[in-house]
């Protein structure tokens, strides 16, 4: 990664370490550092996901970055500077705005070099939001996981495209491989939601939150010329009880409550999507890039994806799935019944096609590493 006699010593700085996209692409960056022989640091508040650094030969420090408040930013940046000291940190890449802002002013400090992944569309609901967010678009480089987010940062915080990296999400091929999954993996998973036999299963996985688009989801199912079809919701509701409730009560008025299955976060996504006979994605707002698509390209499985944001960039229509109008479940509804309905060799096909066409996880490690390079160089 650098020509210096010394190996580059790399931070990353994002709140904490639970489950998320973003914590994911910390943990696959930061093993990509080590193993390019850098020193791999990555400072939080901890969670779950600690333990993932230390298998990949990374460091964690373990800092209270996960605060908003304007002493406490001040106070991770006194923090932070200490750190970047005694390391030898080079660069710091901060994922999270409020790290980002303690972390900008700890390169600020110390020479290090700053880059930033701007990692969603964050809103401006609010006076100064604007400002707040513009953090992430200071960084030597900016690293958007699409053309969508690229375009974003150009046009609210004006950054050249000569400091834009489009670097997209990617998927390991090896763990999201349909020869992988083994029929025991299927089984257990098939008597854990309660399916019923030889029902198709169309999943939607995501977080439980309306701008997810589960109710939508809901309401297509109610439309399906099929009335077997079992719906599952793969995600955690994160406490937000009341939500799971009205979905429920929702496909209760619907008539198809006995065909849909709440069923939490599954620790064997690459199963779940082998189980799935579509996969849907239909989130009402914006996303960023949208991982679930390509995990479940990956597993070539027939995708289904709301025509915004992230996802149009990687579902080409009608030949590695299809996108329809955000918020519309008779579109969604009629596209699931054109999948449900495709012939063995055609559903085949597409799913080669899918899986050929997924961004993986090495190239986005060896596109971030390249960055790190020219920040180093000062290309």
């Amino acid at each position: 990664m650098s020509d210096s006699d010394s190996p580059p010593v790399v931070l990353q700085v994002l709140p904490a370490l639970v489950t998320g996209g973003v914590e994911r692409g910390t943990i696959e960056i930061a093993q990509a550092v080590a193993e390019a022989a850098g020193v791999s640091l990555v400072a939080s508040a901890g969670g779950p996901l600690v333990r993932s650094l230390a298998r990949v030969g990374a460091r964690h420090v373990e800092l209270p970055l996960r605060t908003k408040s304007p002493i406490g930013i001040w106070r991770n940046a006194a923090r932070l500077t200490a750190l970047i000291r005694a390391e030898g940190v080079q660069i710091v890449h901060a994922r999270s705005r409020a790290p980002a802002w303690s972390a900008w002013l700890a390169c600020q400090r110390t020479g290090a070099h700053f880059v930033t992944t701007y990692h969603g569309t964050y809103n401006e609901d609010f006076p100064g939001k604007r400002r707040y967010n513009a953090v992430m678009a200071r960084g030597e480089i900016v690293i958007a996981a699409s053309r969508f987010i690229a375009d974003l940062v150009k046009q609210r915080h004006g950054v050249p495209e000569a400091r834009l990296r489009v670097i997209p999400r990617g998927v390991d091929p090896a763990v999201f491989d349909p020869t992988a999954v083994s029929p025991d993996r299927i089984a257990r998973l098939v008597q854990a939601w309660r399916l019923p036999d030889g029902a198709p299963t169309v999943v939607l996985p995501g977080r439980l939150t309306a701008w997810k688009g589960q109710a939508v989801l809901l309401e297509a199912v109610a439309q399906l010329q099929r009335r077997d079809v079992c719906c599952v919701l793969v995600g955690s509701d994160q406490g937000r009880r009341g939500y799971s409730a009205e979905l429920i009560r929702r496909a209760r008025r619907l008539g198809i409550a006995d065909r849909v299955r709440l069923v939490g976060n599954v620790e064997d996504m690459p199963a779940a999507l082998m189980l799935s006979d579509v996969v849907v994605h239909a989130s009402t707002q914006p996303e960023a890039f949208g991982r679930v698509v390509i995990e479940a390209q990956a597993m070539a499985r027939p995708v289904i994806a709301a025509d915004l944001g992230g996802p149009v960039e990687t579902v080409l229509q009608g030949e590695t799935g299809w996108r329809v109008p955000a918020g519309d479940p008779a579109a969604l509804a009629a596209a699931i019944d054109r999948v449900l309905a495709m012939t063995d060799a055609d559903r085949a096909a597409l799913g080669t096609r899918a899986r050929a066409s997924v961004p993986t996880v090495r190239a986005m490690q060896e596109a971030t590493l390249d960055v790190y390079e020219a920040v180093l160089r000062g290309i």
